[in-house]
C-alpha cells in the first residue's frame, strides 16, 4: 500500500488551501474591525471525551496566519482525552487568532471525529481482528483521514486504485470471476489481490487459485462463519457491507482476519471542541 506520509510541506499546503477557501478575496472583514495589537491568550479545550488528532494542522494554521503566534500542545495527536481536556495555549494578537480559528477547528474535530469512531471500533473488534477504512474518503481529504484512522488504532486499506486489484462485485457483474482472477494472477507484478465474494458457493469456484485476500461482502454471520472456516488455510480474510458498532464485535467473533468499515471516514462526527479566552 502507498505509505502515508504527513511532511512538513504537505502540512502546509493543505493548511494554505483551507486559508485560501476561507480568507478568498477579502479576507476576514469581520475580525478586520479588531485592534490588531490586543494580545490575548486561549485555551483549546475539549467538550467530549475523544482521541485527538490534527493538532499540527491546527498550529500550521496560526503560523501561516501569523508566525508569532505561540501554538503551545498539551496533548499529542493519538491521545485519549476526556471532556474538559486542555489541549493546547494560544497565544498572539487577538484579530490574527480570530482570522485563524475556524480553520484550525475544522482539522481538529473532524480528525479528532475520525480516531474516536475507529478506536470505538477497534476495541470492540478486539485484539485479533484489524479495523480497515476505505476509499470512501472526502475527495482530496484522503491523506490525511487515513491518518487519523492511524491514530484511533485503525489499518490502512488500498490507498488508491494503483495499490493492489480488488475484484468487486460491480467488475464480476461485468466479466467473470473465475477469469478476472486469473488475469489479477498473470498480471499482478508484486501487487496483492483481493476477491469479492458474496457467497459460498463464489467462494467455492475460486478457492486454491493463488491471491492474497478474500472480501466477504454483506454475508449474515452464519455464512460469514462458514466461508472463513473454508477460507482461513488459504487466505487474509475480511468482511465488509454496513458494518456497525452494533454488529462488529458479532462479525470479527467470526474469525475474520480484517473488517473494512467506511463510515469512520465517511460519516465520523466532528468532536466539539472550544476555544476559551
Amino acid at each position: 500500500m502507498s505509505k502515508i506520509k504527513l511532511s512538513k510541506e504537505f502540512i502546509k499546503n493543505t493548511v494554505k488551501l483551507a486559508l485560501n477557501e476561507d480568507l478568498y478575496p477579502s479576507g476576514d472583514i469581520t475580525s478586520g474591525l479588531i485592534n490588531n495589537d490586543k494580545l490575548i491568550t486561549i485555551k483549546l479545550i475539549s467538550n467530549q471525551n475523544a482521541i485527538v488528532g490534527g493538532l499540527l494542522f491546527a498550529k500550521q494554521t496560526f503560523k501561516l496566519i501569523d508566525n508569532k503566534i505561540k501554538f503551545i500542545i498539551k496533548k499529542k495527536d493519538g491521545s485519549k482525552i476526556k471532556k474538559g481536556s486542555l489541549i493546547a495555549i494560544i497565544k498572539g494578537k487577538a484579530k490574527n487568532i480570530l482570522i485563524a480559528e475556524r480553520v484550525a477547528l475544522n482539522f481538529l474535530s473532524h480528525l479528532s471525529g475520525i480516531a474516536t469512531i475507529t478506536n470505538k471500533f477497534v476495541k470492540l473488534a478486539g485484539k485479533k481482528t484489524k479495523i480497515c477504512c476505505t476509499r470512501k474518503t472526502i475527495p482530496n481529504s484522503r491523506v490525511i483521514q487515513k491518518y487519523a484512522v492511524k491514530l484511533g488504532g485503525g489499518t490502512n486499506h488500498r490507498f488508491n486504485l494503483s495499490d493492489e486489484f480488488l475484484i468487486k462485485d460491480n467488475h464480476i457483474a461485468s466479466s467473470n470471476l473465475r477469469t478476472l482472477v486469473l488475469k489479477a494472477i498473470k498480471n499482478k507484478k508484486r501487487k496483492k489481490i483481493t476477491v469479492e465474494v458474496d457467497t459460498v458457493k463464489q467462494l467455492k469456484s475460486i478457492l486454491g487459485l493463488k491471491f492474497n485476500t478474500v472480501l466477504f461482502d454483506n454475508m449474515n454471520i452464519k455464512n460469514l462463519r462458514e466461508s472463513v472456516k473454508i477460507a482461513k488455510k488459504y487466505y487474509e480474510t475480511e468482511a465488509s457491507g454496513n458494518v456497525s458498532l452494533k454488529t462488529v464485535k458479532a462479525i470479527a467473533s467470526t474469525g475474520v482476519n480484517r473488517i473494512s468499515v467506511g463510515s469512520i471516514t465517511h460519516s465520523a462526527s466532528a468532536i466539539d471542541f472550544k476555544l476559551e479566552i
